[in-house]
């Protein structure tokens, strides 16, 4: 079957993939965009079908296409060539990637998580911004990590700014969202060692003794762990700054906390 082929920004389908760009529009349809051929070929490979499957001429004939056209048609997608201003549009960059991909938001509730699944787990309370998000999932991804678990008002793991830094860990790396309340019952069950950082630890974080599972909890980027998300750690450590820069970017530190649970 040949795809149709979309010329006018008018069109109801690329209107409906547009306006993925808010947060509120992703929230009532529960769909986001996602774009690049590699990261549709990671979505694709694990078992997640586009709804909605735009590429451009430059795209045609290539075999990781064919493999989403196919899975897009097999969960009933739809599958459209677009022109070069259709995916500038959309993707909201001058030199948008060749295959733009609309796929259905997938969230793990807390009480499913298995603990025994993995040797260490992330919390993030109060994230603010997406490109820290998207960097922590695919540095969660890369060690093996269980889950990335958003504490309170976060930002939207599925926006086009933090899907783009996951590179497709999105895809691979279950994502929860709960409350204070909820996260602070489900804790008191936790088998193994809850870690933060905190400026008054006296230990650092290559020092510290940590019980696996670890539960890695860390703040958001201005204030770092509120006093009631710290009452919740029973391991409490630093990472030491050697230089002028009394602070790092949190996707860092949270790397830097990941592997040191994970050794």
């Amino acid at each position: 079957m040949t795809p149709r082929t979309v010329t006018s920004l008018a069109n109801p389908t690329v209107k409906a993939v547009r306006s993925l760009h808010l947060r509120k529009d992703r929230d009532e349809s529960g769909l986001f965009v996602a774009e690049g051929l590699k990261i549709i070929t990671e979505a694709v490979e694990l078992g997640h079908a586009p709804q909605v499957l735009m590429y451009g001429q430059e795209a045609q004939g290539h075999a990781l296409l064919r493999q989403a056209i196919g899975a897009a048609r097999s969960g009933g997608g739809e599958v459209i060539e677009v022109t070069q201003d259709i995916l500038a549009k959309v993707s909201r960059r001058d030199n948008p990637q060749a295959v733009v991909g609309v796929f259905r938001q997938v969230f793990t509730r807390l009480e499913d998580l298995d603990s025994g699944r993995a040797s260490a787990f992330v919390a993030l309370h109060r994230v603010r911004d997406p490109g820290n998000l998207g960097t922590i999932i695919r540095t969660a991804d890369a060690a093996g990590c269980g889950a990335v678990i958003l504490v309170g008002e976060c930002c939207d793991p599925y926006s086009v700014e933090a899907v783009r830094a996951t590179m497709g860990s999105i895809f691979a790396v279950p994502i929860v969202r709960t409350t204070e309340a909820a996260f602070a019952e489900w804790r008191t069950s936790w088998p193994g060692s809850v870690i933060g950082t905190l400026l008054t630890a006296t230990v650092t974080h290559s020092a510290a003794h940590y019980v696996k599972p670890c539960l890695v909890l860390m703040g958001n980027e201005q204030q770092g762990l509120s006093p009631d998300l710290a009452g919740l750690c029973d391991v409490n450590v630093k990472i030491p700054m050697r230089g002028r820069a009394d602070s790092l970017n949190l996707s860092v530190a949270t790397g830097i906390m990941i592997y040191a649970a994970t050794a």
